[in-house]
């Protein structure tokens, strides 16, 4: 099966990329999403916390396959102005405190957006013994160029109001690398839609109802996972996300063994599931049949949304399948298209491959 990611896919990730949605105001990713994906499925419908699911009806009713991305981005929350203007916060999801200094970030209000840098004490200000001492986050603050509580409030910035990073997507030098936030987990929305989108455009016969489902509130939760599992039923799940790449300085192939553009990887443990392993290997099969390039990795200390899925009822068999990126959970990620594009390839490869016996013959003791 041919895929290739051209000027159009990559115009629909940078659009994904900067689309704005913390978790539990991931609206503006789904309207997106249902615009560009309208054409390829069958029947679009959402749960009631938000998910939404887009249906393509195969040869037969039974198995239900679903691929979900998470739509929501680490972000904030606004919890507070002080009386000289400026914005305190509190997370949604997981941040390393060091990454935040210094970065921009936008503020979504009633009134619109709201642009600002998020700061601390000026170094030259600061005593020896603190220097050397991380910022911790609530020590911080976002300046939006205000000199009081009263402009602020002017502004239209309330208590709970949403805030993400602001980072417009691009291309590197490299050409084949690409700069942007918020690939955790746009990518894996990228790669659900564009297999779905495969599969209408070439007609291909799959012999089983897929639904391509974009998740809310994993951040903070796998919360999304949990009412979507109850919304499509699915007989198999496959979690498309990023992975942890391991090819910066620093890191043992141990602690991360994927790498940018070996292709995309199959998660063999993470911390909130261990995959249905005939599920792993016969992906493992097919990327090889198929000649798609992929590795191995592990996770030992994160989780993604098959951690709600693999539970469902008496269980479902899961996997996830990843594409290495670096530097998640900042405000600017890179990743391979030749991964992403190989991630896509392999989901539609599987998709049209998992008939009734095949999904039967991942039950135990079969």
């Amino acid at each position: 099966m041919k895929y290739t990611i051209g000027e159009e896919e990559v115009d629909f990730l940078k659009r994904l990329s900067e689309a704005f949605g913390p978790p539990g105001f991931e609206d503006e990713v789904m309207s997106l999403v249902k615009e560009y994906a309208t054409p390829f499925a069958d029947e679009i419908r959402t749960d009631n916390l938000g998910s939404l699911i887009l249906m393509k009806r195969g040869e037969s009713d039974f198995p239900k396959v679903v691929v979900a991305g998470h739509a929501d981005e680490v972000g904030f929350i606004v919890s507070g102005v002080t009386n000289e203007g400026y914005v305190k916060f509190i997370p949604l999801g997981g941040w390393w405190d060091q990454v935040l200094l210094a970065q921009r970030v936008m503020i979504r209000t009633r009134k619109g957006y709201v642009h600002g840098v998020i700061e601390s004490k000026p170094p030259h200000l600061l005593k020896e013994e603190e220097k050397g001492k991380v910022v911790k986050q609530e020590n911080m603050f976002i300046d939006v160029g205000a000199t009081s509580k009263d402009e602020v409030e002017k502004l239209g910035i309330r208590i709970g109001d949403p805030i993400v990073p602001w980072s417009p997507f691009m291309r590197s030098s490299a050409g084949k690398t690409v700069f942007g936030k918020a690939f955790d987990d746009r990518i894996g929305v990228f790669m659900a839609v564009e297999a779905l989108r495969v599969l209408s455009e070439h007609d291909i016969q799959h012999p089983n109802t897929f639904m391509a489902v974009i998740t809310v509130q994993e951040e903070v939760g796998l919360r999304g996972a949990q009412t979507s599992a109850y919304a499509t039923e699915p007989d198999v799940a496959i979690i498309a996300e990023v992975d942890i790449a391991g090819d910066v300085p620093g890191i043992s192939p141990y602690e991360a063994p994927t790498k940018l553009g070996k292709g995309p990887s199959i998660v063999t443990y993470d911390a909130s599931m261990i995959p249905n392993q005939r599920l792993k290997n016969f992906i493992m099969d097919v990327a090889e049949e198929a000649k798609i390039p992929y590795q191995l990795s592990i996770v030992p200390r994160g989780g993604t949304d098959a951690g709600r899925f693999h539970l469902y009822r008496t269980g479902r068999p899961s996997v996830v399948i990843g594409v290495p990126t670096r530097n998640i959970h900042s405000h600017v990620s890179v990743l391979h298209l030749d991964d992403l594009e190989n991630g896509v390839r392999l989901l539609a490869e599987v998709v049209k491959r998992l008939d009734k016996e095949k999904v039967k013959s991942f039950s135990p003791l079969t």
